[in-house]
């Protein structure tokens, strides 16, 4: 197997979909689809591209109510670009006897390659080649090419190449009932022979969006001069091309797009700067081919992780694929960018485009490869605090409190109704009442810092925002006299099965472990951050934030009296109440279901809900265990006043495991991270089964519906951080390894604190740490328990 290469063999429209989505192509600021050039969207195929940040809200009538919903914008598709025999038909693998057909991602590259024969009624065989890429060079710029070669005939062949503004957001079926039609033809037309252009807009957020395409003919390497022909509807724009082709001897078609919107910065406007980007352009496929592979091969460097050994392919495989699709979301063209990290990248429409807390996951990899994108991408949080502001207030409550889910402006995008297609039934929809966002938040800033001591970035953005996310979890805090404890009520858990209790009207659940543990955790962090901060900055906070003495006070009571609840001895309550819930009959609900992940809607379904059982969609107290050390959670619970015995963590695993349906691509992740130390077999099986879930669709067609980002980030970092036990806290780069038997060694580079190339190889018996030469300041690694410091130019090896 080519670890670099992602190939399937024959057409299968059942499984269409899911490849369009593994084989998007993007840049980070617009990515599209893998659908076939002359697909249109229906059953089968689904055309869709996707600019980074580029939402539009409608609203329609669903459940016989108003639903207000916003979402990524489908834009107009580039990729139209079909042929036919002079008078014949236009390809289509439906009525045409299909003799030959692979698909291949060539994940180095960033290059998909087609490959067909077809034959029609007449007995004419036809061989055709296509190529695409979307420019990791210039992030406005995709291509496509065409080879024709008629095998067994010869004659007039007809090419028609279009852009198409007619296209609507209809990828995902349970959002059917919405609004999708968000775009507005505005006016297209052509520039020059080999240009044409078109220019929409969406309806309510106003943004306008030009797409340019040049086509050419190009036959022995050289440009022919063919027949052309303008075709013009509303929203849709086409050249039809004509030529004479002979037996055996191939004609290629080149299409090159240029896309930009009104959102671009250095444009006067968007429909000129697509028009004139392609119509200057001096070079063809090739030669911009050329650049996007360089571009590519620079990534790849930064983010090489090699397995040691032969390895195992499809690990390899999988990991690059998944460093892939998280380049294409997320690039250093993003930087430029006011976006955030849509979990389901720009793949599709799931999620409808929104940010959630996936960031979390996906934050870690880039730390240490890419820090100024994590940066950029935490200003996008930076940007909305006033917004966060505004619904603590609207809360009754101080600080900022963020969205669970996120779109333009970062307001509240959480639907407040959602289907369950095994019922039928919409229902009540109280996941906005995850709270526990506004830790991933926090911790991201707080991560950032730890990996690249960037303290300016601290000083003007992360302070504030880790401060008055403090001031919000200070705020939502109400004390019980009783038991001289601080309780956060009213909240919902990462699970997200559990939203109430079963006896209760009022929505919520009170004392979350998870939540209270991390609102600890960023309080203290905030306390830090202002001993950190310069004199004469944290003065400026403080008076710009009005923060006194008997507010930090109060924080500083309520990070040591936070309650958290126990049953059944140690094991930490995933919320207040959780012990007296009733325990499911797995085996049973196997039998009858089969596959359980969506226990939620299995319940539902039957009249039932999880509100009544020990039973979890995904990791919620695990949480704890996955971004906390042993060490620093049992200090946290130290601080809080409780005591955690080492031997309680695993019991804590074993115990939350047997009671998750892992309804969520990230469970794996989590599962294999906890895992990562007490049981090195089980921790490995639920790695690769996280490594598959994407590849092999493990939901049953979630995955067509755009790649699951924070769960193929997981997988990288699993590698990159757990199995090297690399943290990088108090100012130290904490590296103690615990390599499945699974992996030979690894061996790949971190960014770390102004140090470019800090080395890393690691064996079952060694680990050597080198530090390239720079004038940068000695890099201090502790090693299970040994602490050095290592200079620039200097290499250290540990035995294990």
């Amino acid at each position: 197997m080519n670890p670099w290469t992602l190939a399937y063999d024959g057409f299968d429209p059942r499984e269409e979909r899911l490849r369009e989505a593994l084989c998007t192509l993007g840049n980070g600021y617009f990515a599209t689809r893998a659908a076939a050039p002359e697909a249109a969207a229906g059953d089968v195929h689904y055309p869709g591209t996707y600019v980074a940040g580029c939402y539009n809200r409608l609203v329609s009538r669903v459940a016989d109510r108003e639903v207000e919903n916003e979402e990524v914008v489908n834009v107009p598709n580039w990729l139209p670009l079909t042929f036919r025999r002079e008078g014949g038909q236009w390809l289509d693998l439906y009525e045409l006897e299909v003799l030959a057909y692979r698909q291949e991602l060539d994940l180095r590259r960033g290059l998909l390659t087609r490959f067909l024969r077809v034959r029609d009624r007449e007995g004419r065989a036809t061989r055709v080649t296509q190529r695409r890429f979307v420019s990791m060079a210039d992030p406005h710029l995709a291509g496509l090419e065409t080879t024709v070669v008629p095998e067994n005939w010869s004659g007039r062949l007809e090419v028609r190449s279009a852009l198409d503004g007619r296209v609507t957001n209809a990828g995902v079926e349970r959002y059917r009932g919405l609004d999708g039609r968000h775009l507005i033809p505005v006016e297209a037309g052509q520039a020059g022979d080999e240009v044409v252009w078109l220019q929409v807009e969406t309806r309510t957020s106003r943004v306008r969006i030009a797409q340019a395409a040049r086509t050419r003919l190009v036959r022995d390497g050289r440009a022919v001069a063919i027949e052309r022909r303008t075709v013009q509807e509303p929203g849709f724009v086409a050249q039809d091309l004509t030529v004479d082709v002979r037996e055996g001897e191939p004609v290629t078609v080149e299409k090159v797009v240029a896309l930009f919107t009104s959102r671009d910065r250095a444009i006067a406007e968007a429909s000129d700067a697509a028009s004139g980007r392609v119509g200057r352009l001096p070079d063809g496929f090739d030669e911009l081919l050329e650049r996007h592979v360089l571009a590519w091969d620079q990534l790849w460097r930064r983010c090489r992780i090699d397995l040691d050994g032969d390895g195992d392919a499809e690990v390899a495989r999988t990991l690059n694929l998944h460093v892939f699709h998280l380049l294409q979301t997320v690039s250093e063209h993003t930087i430029d960018l006011d976006v955030g990290v849509p979990a389901r990248g720009l793949h599709g429409e799931a999620y409808r485009g929104h940010i959630f807390w996936d960031e979390l996951f996906v934050f870690p990899f880039l730390n240490l490869r890419f820090p100024e994108l994590t940066r950029a991408l935490l200003r996008y949080r930076s940007r909305r605090l006033p917004e966060a502001r505004q619904a603590a207030r609207a809360a009754g409550l101080q600080g900022a409190m963020y969205p669970w889910q996120s779109g333009s402006d970062g307001r509240e995008e959480t639907q407040r109704l959602h289907l369950n297609p095994s019922s039928g039934r919409w229902l009540p929809d109280k996941s906005h009442r995850q709270r526990h966002v506004n830790a991933a938040v926090a911790w991201n800033v707080w991560q950032y810092y730890q990996a690249t001591g960037d303290l300016a970035f601290l000083e003007a953005y992360g302070a504030e925002m880790l401060l008055e996310i403090a001031r919000f979890w200070a705020s939502i805090a109400t004390y019980n006299r009783a038991l001289d404890r601080y309780e956060i009520c009213g909240v919902m858990g990462p699970d997200e099965y559990h939203d109430g209790y079963p006896d209760r009207d009022e929505p919520g659940l009170n004392n979350n472990a998870y939540t209270n543990v991390m609102a600890a955790w960023v309080l203290c962090r905030a306390l830090e951050t202002l001993e950190l901060l310069p004199d004469h900055r944290r003065t400026e906070l403080a008076e710009r934030l009005r923060l006194a003495r008997e507010e930090l006070d109060r924080w500083e009571e309520v990070s040591r009296k936070l309650r958290v609840c126990f049953h059944d001895g140690d094991i930490i309550s995933q919320f207040e109440g959780y012990g007296d819930l009733e325990e499911l009959d797995w085996d049973q609900l196997r039998r009858r279901h089969g596959d359980i992940r969506r226990l939620d809607r299995l319940l539902e379904a039957d009249g039932d809900t999880p509100n009544r059982y020990k039973a979890s969609k995904q990791a919620d107290v695990l949480m704890l265990f996955y971004l906390l050390s042993a060490e620093e959670l049992r200090g946290l619970l130290e601080r809080l006043g409780y005591r955690l015995e080492p031997a309680a963590i695993r019991r804590n695993v074993d115990y939350y495991l047997a009671r998750t349906s892992h309804g969520s691509t990230l469970s794996g992740v989590v599962n294999a991270w906890v895992l990562a130390r007490s049981d090195r077999p089980r921790s490995w099986r639920y790695f690769t089964e996280a490594l598959a879930s994407d590849l092999h669709d493990v939901q049953g067609g979630t995955t067509a519906e755009g790649i699951h980002l924070g769960a193929m980030a997981g997988t990288v970092d699993l590698v990159q951080r757990c199995y090297t036990g690399l943290e990088t806290r108090q100012d130290v780069l904490w590296l103690s390894p615990s390599l499945p038997e699974e992996l030979a060694g690894l061996d790949f580079d971190v960014r770390y604190r102004g140090h470019w190339g800090i080395n890393l190889h690691l064996t079952p018996r060694r680990l050597r740490v080198r530090v390239a030469d720079s004038d940068a300041a000695p890099v201090r690694v502790a090693v299970r328990g040994e602490v050095v410091d290592l200079p620039p130019g200097s290499m250290r090896e540990f035995p294990l």
